[in-house]
């Protein structure tokens, strides 16, 4: 299948700031993957030994597959161009009590020059209202909003300074297990605190482009870490390339 995106798509994404749902998988292809990830992933060591939810794709082959699917690529590819590069993971896992991440711009996190990114966030569980789905506030992206030291409680310690954030205009994302959007570097969103008795599990996959010059080595990455050229060619250089895990048993 061809999943590009049309020309009332891309006007969209870069009107709003973000896309979707779109659907990778079934919810009964996802049980099974989810099963994986409890048993496989969550009880292991990855590349980065003070967390195993980080960058597992560069150990997990079948996690790997996920990010590289037709489905999130071709969309990429549309937005981005042809040379397409994954630098990193991440299981979001709120277990019921989980704190609230708060309103923030991801570009205020990480060691990119420029900063160019492309998230994923697919559901890896059902992803509701009542177990804390993700919030978005359309438009937000055309804004650079300064963040500040986090209010007590929250899981990030900083934050989008909350008087330049109208969360009055939020949208929430739910999702289906094997459902993702797509979002930018800028675009303001956040989770609640989860209030259910219900787990919501996301895992993001971070695309970018050959000419962003990253950091390995520091946080939030980590010694060690290289990227993976999802298509294309890095004709420049600039980061640590490595070839995808080889096939999980």
């Amino acid at each position: 299948m061809n999943y590009k995106l049309t020309q009332a798509e891309l006007a969209q994404f870069h009107e709003l700031g973000y896309l979707g749902p779109f659907t990778l998988c079934s919810p009964e292809d996802m049980a099974a993957i989810r099963s994986r990830i409890e048993t496989e992933v969550l009880t292991s060591d990855g590349p980065n030994p003070k967390s195993r939810l980080q960058c597992r794709h560069l150990d997990q082959r079948f996690l790997y597959n996920l990010c590289a699917h037709p489905a999130i690529l071709d969309r990429a590819e549309s937005l981005f161009g042809p040379d397409l590069v994954l630098w990193a993971t991440y299981f979001f896992n709120k277990e019921p009590g989980g704190s609230e991440i708060p309103w923030h711009q991801d570009f205020n996190y990480w060691p990119l020059e420029p900063v160019v990114n492309l998230s994923a966030w697919l559901a890896i569980d059902p992803v509701t209202i009542e177990n804390s789905c993700v919030n978005l506030i359309p438009g937000s992206h055309k804004k650079i909003i300064k963040h500040l030291p986090s209010r007590e409680g929250m899981a990030f310690s900083e934050e989008a300074d909350p008087a330049q954030v109208d969360a009055s205009k939020a949208i929430p994302m739910e999702l289906k297990p094997g459902e993702f959007f797509l979002f930018n570097e800028r675009t303001l969103h956040q989770s609640n605190k989860n209030m259910s008795q219900k787990r919501r599990m996301g895992m993001t996959m971070r695309i970018t482009v050959p000419f962003v010059k990253m950091t390995h080595d520091v946080g939030p990455l980590f010694p060690g870490h290289a990227n993976i050229q999802l298509r294309g060619t890095d004709h420049l250089g600039f980061n640590r390339l490595v070839a995808p895990p080889e096939t999980n048993p």
